[in-house]
C-alpha cells in the first residue's frame, strides 16, 4: 500500500473504533542508518534491505492488521481492535524479527535494525492527522533516545503547554512584522582612547500592541525555535538601511542569525537594499557570532567573502566561547571580533581573564582586526535624534547572543 491508501485504511479503522467504541492502532517503523547503507553499499542494497524489513514486519503481523509504505525509509502499520498493551507487544515482535538476523543482499550481508513510534486511538488521538502525527512524534522521540527501540505515545502536559505558547509566539510575531512594529534601539561603541562612538550596535525591539517594548532575547531564542528569524532578520536590515540612508554620519553593526547567512533570500535582499542606497555598505558591519561561524568554517568563509564584496565589514561576536583557532581567524579575514562577555565580568578579580583577554587584544592587533570588549555594568544613555528625526532611545541592554 501506498501512503494514501495506507490513511484510507487507518480513517476506516477510526470510524469502527469510534463507532463500537473499539480501539486501533498505528506505528511507523523507520529502517534505522539508511543513508549510511546508501553510501556504502549503494541504493540498490538499500531498496534490498527495505523490502527484507518489509517482509519481515509482515510476517509477525496478525490477521487484519494493514501494512504500507508511508514514507523513503518509513513503513506503516495500522493496527485494528489494539490495546496500548497489543502495540507494546507487536512492537517487540517486530523489532526482533528485523534485527534478529543480517539481511542478505546481492553484494553481502547486511545488518538492519529499525525503530518505531506508535499511538494507540481514540484513547491518545481522535482524528486521522492526529494519530499520524502522534506516531510521528513518537518515532522522532524514539530516535532521540535510542535508535532500534520503540515508544508509544503518551501526552504530556507541559509539552501540549509549550505548544500552545508556540502558536501564539508565532502568531504575536507575525503579526508584529505585519503591523510594522519592530524597532530598532540603538547602543554606542566607543573608542577607548578618544571616548568617542566608532559606530552603534542595532538592538532589535518589538512594541507590542499596549505600546511596551520587549526585548529582543526575549524573542530571539523562540524566532529561531520556530524558524521565523529569517523573517526578522529581513524587517531589520529594511530598517537599518534606511536608518543608514536618512543618516550620512552613522555607522551600525547588526547581528545575523545562522539561518539567514545560508538564505538566498536573504542575501537578494541585502543586496538590493544596498544597491539602492549606495555608500550605504561601507558604514554598516554585519555580525556573526563564534559559535555559528566555526560549525562550517567554508560557509562562513563564503558569508565573509559574499558581505565584502557588497562593501560591508564583518565582526564576530562573542569571540572567545568558541575558541577559534588562530589559522581560521586569518582564513575568515573579519575586521573585528568583540570578545565574549564572560571573560570581562570578573576582569577586575581574575588574572586568568585579564590575560585571555589580554592575549585577545594583541592577536587582534597583530593581524590588523579592531577588538570590541563588551561594557561592564550600567550602560550609558544615547538619543540618535541627531541622526534622525522621531528615534530616541534610553539605556540599552546587550544581548549574551543576538540584539
Amino acid at each position: 500500500m501506498n501512503r494514501n491508501a495506507l490513511t484510507d485504511t487507518l480513517s476506516s479503522a477510526l470510524d469502527d473504533a469510534l463507532k463500537y467504541r473499539g480501539s486501533c492502532g498505528l506505528m511507523l517503523i523507520a529502517v534505522d542508518n539508511l543513508a549510511r547503507i546508501n553510501e556504502a553499499y549503494g541504493f540498490g542494497v538499500a531498496d534490498e534491505v527495505i523490502a527484507s524489513v518489509g517482509r519481515r514486519i509482515r510476517s509477525r503481523m496478525r490477521g487484519g492488521d494493514t501494512l504500507g509504505r508511508f514514507a523513503g525509509n518509513k513503513f506503516g502499520v495500522v493496527l485494528k481492535t489494539c490495546t496500548p498493551d497489543d502495540l507494546t507487544m507487536a512492537a517487540d515482535r517486530f523489532l526482533l524479527a528485523v534485527r534478529e538476523d543480517v539481511v542478505q543482499t546481492a553484494h553481502g550481508p547486511v545488518a538492519a535494525t529499525v525503530t518505531i513510534g506508535g499511538v494507540a486511538a481514540p484513547r491518545h488521538a481522535r482524528t486521522v492527522d492526529e494519530i499520524i502525527a502522534h506516531a510521528q512524534e513518537s518515532l522522532d522521540s524514539a530516535k532521540s533516545k535510542r535508535r532500534g527501540s520503540f515508544i508509544a505515545y503518551k501526552p504530556n502536559i507541559e509539552r501540549e503547554a509549550v505548544r500552545k505558547e508556540n502558536v501564539a509566539a508565532t502568531d504575536k510575531i507575525v503579526t508584529a512584522l505585519n503591523e510594522r512594529r519592530i524597532l530598532l534601539a540603538y547602543e554606542p561603541v566607543v573608542a577607548t582612547a578618544t571616548r568617542v562612538p566608532a559606530f552603534y550596535e542595532c538592538l532589535m525591539r518589538i512594541r507590542r500592541a499596549d505600546g511596551s517594548v520587549v526585548p529582543a532575547n526575549n524573542v530571539i531564542p523562540i524566532a529561531e525555535q520556530l524558524g521565523l528569524v529569517r523573517l526578522i532578520d529581513h524587517r531589520v536590515i529594511e530598517l537599518v538601511t534606511a536608518e543608514l540612508s536618512a543618516a550620512p554620519a552613522l555607522r551600525v553593526s547588526v547581528n545575523v542569525s545562522p539561518d539567514s547567512i545560508a538564505d538566498p533570500d536573504w542575501w537578494s535582499a541585502l543586496g538590493a537594499q544596498l544597491r539602492a542606497r549606495p555608500g550605504v555598505a561601507q558604514r554598516m558591519i554585519l555580525e556573526i557570532t563564534e559559535t555559528a561561524a566555526i560549525q562550517n568554517i567554508d560557509e562562513t568563509a563564503g558569508f565573509v567573502t559574499r558581505a565584502k564584496d557588497l562593501g560591508c565589514r564583518i565582526a564576530i561576536d562573542d569571540f572567545g566561547a568558541g575558541y577559534t583557532s588562530f589559522r581560521n581567524l586569518r582564513r575568515l579575514g573579519v575586521d573585528m571580533i568583540k570578545i565574549d562577555g564572560a571573560f570581562v565580568q570578573n576582569l577586575t578579580r581574575s588574572e586568568d581573564d585579564r590575560v585571555f583577554v589580554r592575549t585577545l587584544i594583541e592577536l587582534g592587533r597583530s593581524l590588523g582586526i579592531e577588538t570590541v570588549p563588551p561594557t561592564k555594568g550600567r550602560k550609558e544613555k544615547v538619543s540618535l535624534n541627531h541622526f534622525s528625526a522621531g528615534w530616541s532611545f534610553g539605556a540599552s541592554t546587550k544581548m549574551p547572543h543576538r540584539p
